[in-house]
């Protein structure tokens, strides 16, 4: 349920309002717009008379919210999320470039691709500590050693951090290393154990979508995050499983649209992954900004072919820096900037 707020509602009837409903044990979250309050009630609001506070002279409407996840549904916050990344917006007008390798190797080859993107114009970098394979025999990342050469990467490039965890016990250790971004992966997406437990930080959670999630339960799973206290959720798309075999999955930037439609959510698309060939990434990410995407996230490294992992989908820093001139010229056209 949410209470739509007359324009002019004195901040008393406010502070009386929302206390009486907090004694009902109903939670209240508040979106304040430049020209209207709402109120997003949360729990069992049966016990709300709707007809009585509708009543109220400084309440313009009620509304029951129809969709399951509350928190993270457009009624309850009709204005778009921005999400502050150390100095980087997500959401906002300024498109996000989340870039790096899938895996980080050597201290070398993260901090050469950190340098090659950072000139390009990228403003995060993403690289992979710990990674979950489908084969108990592939390469599982560097662990806790991988995720230092990342972060001090990151420092040395100026460029905030984004890097996937696999269990709550290591959010600890992401704190202290002070990641900028937890990545939830998508085999990760329903795991509700780590939602619940990144959902009582505060630091901003990047959400992949998951392998055959549909957008409600993707969104539900954003609702996990938002119900502990953390707000600063940003979508990925990354492609679905479908009966089609030539890509690794199928890119799904319909979602773009449902996103914006359904949620305030930022929403930031992962063409690398959704088709696993590299020479799709650059007119994908183009795809993905002109359907309304707030940024995208590249796989680089600076030498593919003997990528430890996923190599096939990785473009190079001279491919990337072609991509990013690609995007400066596409974002003014849809209003974004880069």
């Amino acid at each position: 349920m949410i209470i739509v707020l007359k324009q002019h509602a004195p901040q008393e009837f406010v502070d009386m309002l929302m206390s009486s409903i907090k004694a009902k044990g109903v939670q209240i979250d508040v979106s304040k717009g430049a020209r209207k309050t709402i109120l997003g009630l949360v729990g069992n609001t049966s016990v709300i008379d709707r007809e009585q506070i509708a009543g109220y002279e400084y309440v313009d409407k009620v509304i029951r919210v129809e969709e399951p996840y509350k928190r993270a549904s457009r009624t309850f916050h009709p204005a778009d999320t921005v999400i502050d990344v150390g100095g980087v917006q997500i959401g906002g007008k300024k498109l996000a470039v989340i870039a790096g390798p899938c895996s980080v190797e050597t201290p070398e080859q993260i901090e050469g691709v950190a340098q090659a993107i950072k000139a390009a114009g990228a403003t995060m970098l993403r690289g992979g500590a710990f990674k979950p394979r489908t084969s108990p025999y592939s390469f599982q990342g560097l662990q806790d050693k991988g995720l230092d050469m990342l972060c001090q990467a990151g420092k040395k490039a100026h460029l905030p951090v984004v890097t996937e965890i696999m269990s709550a016990d290591k959010i600890d250790l992401f704190l202290k290393d002070d990641v900028d971004i937890i990545q939830i992966g998508a085999r990760n997406m329903q795991n509700f154990e780590l939602l619940k437990a990144v959902g009582k930080t505060r630091k901003p959670v990047l959400l992949k979508r998951g392998l055959s999630a549909t957008i409600e339960e993707w969104l539900m799973s954003a609702e996990y995050i938002m119900a502990g206290g953390n707000r600063n959720v940003i979508l990925c798309e990354r492609g679905i499983r479908t009966f089609e075999t030539y890509t690794r999955n199928t890119l799904d930037l319909s979602a773009v649209l449902a996103v914006k439609h359904k949620s305030h959510l930022p929403i930031v698309v992962d063409p690398s992954h959704a088709t696993g060939k590299r020479w799709m990434v650059e007119a994908l990410s183009k795809a993905a900004i002109a359907a309304g995407a707030d940024g995208v996230m590249i796989e680089v490294h600076n030498n593919p072919d003997k990528a430890l992992c996923d190599g096939a989908q990785s473009i190079t820093p001279d491919m990337f820096a072609r991509l990013m001139d690609s995007l400066r010229q596409l974002a003014p056209i849809v209003g974004r900037e880069l």
